[in-house]
């Protein structure tokens, strides 16, 4: 079954939507029933982002290839996986769905619709963090993708749910996820002044494993397009 350019759009954006949801609202969740603890409420919030990414990518992989990560989209297009006309298509929809899902998890929780995070997320270790997060996080969908496609949404979520723990940013590894993060003043926001440092990080952390896996495994552009799961898509 092929799937047309708008049909993929409405996937990555319900997709990212959800996903945005899962972070935001678990992390409300989880803050609310820790008594305090910070601990438990990250584990809280990890191991739903873990779940909802495995569940979210096998539900519209074989739709849009859910990327719901303009970095991976920009990643793709760099590999002859998808055209290059299409990725504007692609990340508007995963930033609008970004800042839905965040209205989404407000509301939810009878929270204002958006609000600015003042959650400091600044310096050259937690910007370091997410080019670690963001090339490991591309490691996976690379390596996965070309040697073990059907293991890719169980990857990402595994990968996701650990790098929550040993990076120092707690691995957003997503520009759409630090933009929309910004609009949420909760366990899970960051503010709007260290956004651009993360983005700007997470993109040369999704070039660097870009560049690596093209080395180490040539045959990726011939399944680029296969980027996150296994799907009967045209583009174009």
């Amino acid at each position: 079954m092929r799937f047309g350019f708008y049909a993929r759009m409405v996937g990555e954006f319900i997709g990212t939507a959800f996903l945005l949801a899962a972070v935001v609202g678990s992390g409300i969740m989880g803050e609310r029933l820790s008594g305090g603890n910070v601990a438990i409420a990250l584990l809280a919030n990890t191991i739903a982002t873990g779940a909802a990414l495995v569940a979210l990518i096998l539900t519209f992989g074989p739709v849009s290839g859910a990327h719901f990560n303009p970095a991976v989209t920009i990643a793709d297009a760099s590999q002859r996986g998808l055209p290059w006309n299409e990725v504007p298509g692609y990340i508007v929809a995963q930033v609008a769905g970004a800042f839905t899902g965040v209205a989404f998890a407000h509301l939810m929780f009878g929270l204002s619709l958006f609000s600015a995070s003042r959650h400091a997320r600044s310096g050259i270790s937690q910007v370091f963090s997410e080019f670690v997060a963001t090339f490991g996080l591309m490691s996976v969908i690379w390596g996965c993708s070309r040697l073990r496609s059907t293991a890719v949404a169980f990857a990402v979520g595994a990968y996701i749910t650990a790098a929550y723990w040993f990076t120092a940013s707690t691995s957003f590894a997503n520009p759409a996820v630090a933009l929309a993060r910004a609009a949420t003043n909760t366990f899970s926001g960051i503010r709007p002044v260290d956004v651009p440092a993360f983005v700007a990080a997470q993109l040369l952390g999704a070039a660097g494993a870009t560049a690596l896996f093209k080395w180490l495994v040539p045959a990726i552009p011939e399944s680029a397009r296969d980027v996150l799961v296994q799907r009967d898509v045209e583009s174009g």
